[in-house]
């Protein structure tokens, strides 16, 4: 059986067993439980502009049992193609620096089916790890080396919170150097619409639905910032 319906028969027997504390449904072999590797995932996200800091959304994180993890200080390199501008089909490709971390990510163009009427934003994801942050630099001379052309560094600082109750379900503050403060909640799945709900609930939960939302990404602030528009 897979993993969900292994949860699922758990839900089931327990409840029917419960009169009977020493029932447990446990696998009984290894192959009881199927793994299947999948290539992508799903990242569901929507940005709000926060009109302060954010220390009173920091307040309800809290209050609603929300976990802050260290602040993490991030720097972006975007590339775009000599033939294609990513700015134009919203097209992202992107070496990642944080602490000891790096990664290369890309996501596809925008359209109808990527960004809803209601400012959610699901697109399949690839992301490749560098072994050492050092490797970033590499990268960097790697794209170049094959004509893409860099757009833009953005330097954001970004304080996660968590909650043990929605695991997948990142609610982040973000402060960006040029463009301002903002609220991003995001929630990774292989189903784009459980991914969907997960974030409109805890927008509802954060009492944040009615501060705007903000469909660029922070790129596209950054530029129009640094180009006064």
């Amino acid at each position: 059986m897979t993993l969900d319906g292994l949860l699922a028969a758990v839900a089931v027997h327990s409840t029917e067993a419960a009169q009977d504390e020493r029932t447990v449904l446990m696998p009984v072999r290894v192959t009881d439980v199927l793994r299947r590797d999948r290539a992508y995932y799903f990242e569901v996200e929507r940005k709000r502009r926060l009109p302060d800091d954010g220390a009173r959304l920091v307040q309800q994180l809290v209050d609603l049992g929300w976990t802050a993890s260290e602040p993490q200080t991030e720097t972006d390199t975007y590339y775009s193609r000599p033939d294609v501008d990513y700015m134009q089909t919203v097209e992202c490709l992107r070496v990642r620096r944080r602490g000891s971390f790096a990664e290369v990510t890309y996501k596809p163009p925008s359209t109808a089916a990527t960004h809803s009427t209601d400012s959610v934003i699901s697109k399949p994801e690839t992301n490749v790890h560098l072994a050492t942050a050092s490797q970033a630099a590499q990268a960097d001379q790697l794209l170049q080396a094959i004509g893409m052309r860099p757009l833009v560094r953005v330097e954001e600082n970004r304080t996660p919170y968590s909650h043990a109750l929605h695991p997948g379900v990142t609610v982040a503050i973000d402060k960006v150097a040029g463009a301002g403060a903002f609220v991003e909640t995001e929630a990774i799945s292989v189903d784009a619409e459980a991914a969907a709900e997960a974030v409109e609930q805890t927008e509802k939960d954060l009492q944040v639905t009615d501060l705007p939302t903000v469909d660029l990404p922070y790129r596209d602030l950054v530029l129009q910032s640094a180009q006064g528009v």
